[in-house]
């Protein structure tokens, strides 16, 4: 599911201020795995030494084939919503004798 991206910095914000994963996602609606995700992504980790954003040219890259990945995705699913309507998955496309 995609969520908007005033929701993730919000729930990354507040994240930022302390609050727990639990509370964010209850406040929000969204699942826990769904707020630690975007925690690991986004947020630095302080028991990791050097981590740090990615810097522009390579968020950008980064963005850039992520979005290309998303519609790629989006086109499989759309071909699988019309082929199950079309093909059984047992077979039973051809005539009984």
């Amino acid at each position: 599911m995609r969520y908007p991206p005033e929701l993730r910095r919000k729930a990354l914000d507040l994240l930022a201020e302390g609050e727990p994963v639990k509370k964010v996602a209850l406040a929000l609606g969204l699942s826990d795995q769904t707020v630690y995700q975007w925690r690991r992504r986004h947020l630095p980790h302080p028991g990791r030494a050097g981590h740090a954003p990615p810097a522009g040219a390579d968020l950008k890259a980064a963005r850039k084939h992520i979005a290309e990945l998303e519609t790629e995705l989006a086109v499989l699913r759309r071909a699988m919503e019309l082929l199950r309507d079309v093909v059984s998955p047992k077979g039973d496309s051809r005539p009984s004798t």
